[in-house]
C-alpha cells in the first residue's frame, strides 16, 4: 500500500469515528434532557430553592447510578478503523522512541568521551604523584643537616663571586666604552663645557662613568635609581642612552634619568 493510500484510510477512519462519536453524545443529551424532565413535580411556594436543588440531587444520583453499572465499550467495531488509527498511533509513537534513542546515544557518546578525558587526566595526575614521590624519596636521601656557620660562609663566598663578577664586566664594559665612545676631543685635548662664559668650566665624564653611575644607583638604591644630569654629562651621549633604550627618563623631572630594567 502506498502512503497516499495509507493517510487517506486514516482520514476515512477519522471521520467515521467522528461520526461515531457524535452520534454517541446525541443519545447521552437525549439522556440527559430525559432526566432532566421526567417527573417534573410542583415546587412548593415555601421554599422553591431548596426543593429545585432536591430534585437535581435525585437527577444527578440515578444517573450516576446508570453510569455505574454500565460497563466501557469500544466505540467503534469497524476493524478497518481500528487498524488504520493503531497504525497512526504505533507511527507515532516509532518516531518518538527513534527520537529519544537518538538523544540517548548522544548522551552516552558525550558521556564516553568526558569519562576518556577524564581518565587521561587521572592517569597524568597518578604520573605526577609517582614522579614527586620518587623526587622526595631521593631528597629525602640526599638530604645533608648544613650547619648555619656553614651555609653563612657558602653564601659569603657567593656573594664574593657576584662582586668579582660584577667588577669583571663593569671592567668590559668600561674598556669597551672607551674604545668605541671616547669623550669629544679638538688637537687632542679633550673639549671641556660650560654653562656660560661667565661659569667655570666642567670637565665632561666619560660614557663609561655614567654608565658605572647609574648601574651603582640602581643596585644600591633601587626604590629611588634616578640620576641627576649636569654639566658634567656630555648630552650627545644622554641621547643616545634614551635612544637606544639604556636609559630612561623620569616623567615628572627630565632631568633625571635611570638604568632600564633589563632583568624584568
Amino acid at each position: 500500500m502506498s502512503l497516499s493510500q495509507q493517510d487517506l484510510n486514516l482520514e476515512d477512519a477519522k471521520e467515521q469515528l467522528l461520526e461515531e462519536c457524535e452520534g454517541i453524545w446525541k443519545q447521552v443529551e437525549e439522556c440527559q434532557n430525559k432526566l432532566t424532565f421526567q417527573e417534573i413535580e410542583t415546587v412548593p411556594a415555601t421554599d422553591p430553592k431548596l426543593s429545585l436543588l432536591l430534585h437535581r440531587m435525585k437527577a444527578l444520583t440515578a444517573e450516576f447510578n446508570q453510569w455505574q453499572k454500565r460497563t466501557p465499550e469500544i466505540i467503534t467495531t469497524n476493524p478497518d478503523v481500528l487498524v488504520a488509527l493503531g497504525k497512526d498511533q504505533l507511527q507515532r509513537l516509532d518516531h518518538d522512541l527513534e527520537m529519544i534513542l537518538s538523544t540517548v546515544h548522544a548522551k552516552n557518546k558525550k558521556l564516553n568521551e568526558d569519562l576518556l578525558r577524564e581518565q587521561q587526566w587521572l592517569e597524568e595526575q597518578q604520573q605526577l604523584i609517582d614522579c614527586l614521590d620518587q623526587t622526595e624519596k631521593e631528597i629525602s636521601n640526599q638530604v645533608v643537616q648544613f650547619s648555619e656557620k656553614r651555609a653563612f660562609q657558602e653564601l659569603k663566598s657567593k656573594m664574593l663571586k657576584i662582586k668579582a663578577y660584577k667588577e669583571e664586566l663593569l671592567n668590559a664594559l668600561g674598556e669597551f666604552v672607551e674604545k668605541h665612545f671616547p669623550l669629544p676631543e679638538d688637537d687632542g685635548i679633550q673639549k671641556k663645557k660650560t654653562r656660560s662664559s661667565r661659569e667655570e668650566d666642567v670637565q665632561l665624564i666619560t660614557l663609561h662613568e655614567i654608565l658605572e653611575s647609574l648601574i651603582n644607583t640602581l643596585i644600591n638604591k633601587p626604590h629611588d635609581p634616578y640620576v641627576t644630569i649636569n654639566n658634567s654629562f656630555w648630552s650627545p651621549y644622554i641621547e643616545l642612552l634614551l635612544r637606544y633604550g639604556i636609559a630612561l627618563r623620569h616623567l615628572e623631572d627630565p632631568s633625571r634619568i635611570r638604568l632600564e630594567n633589563f632583568y624584568d
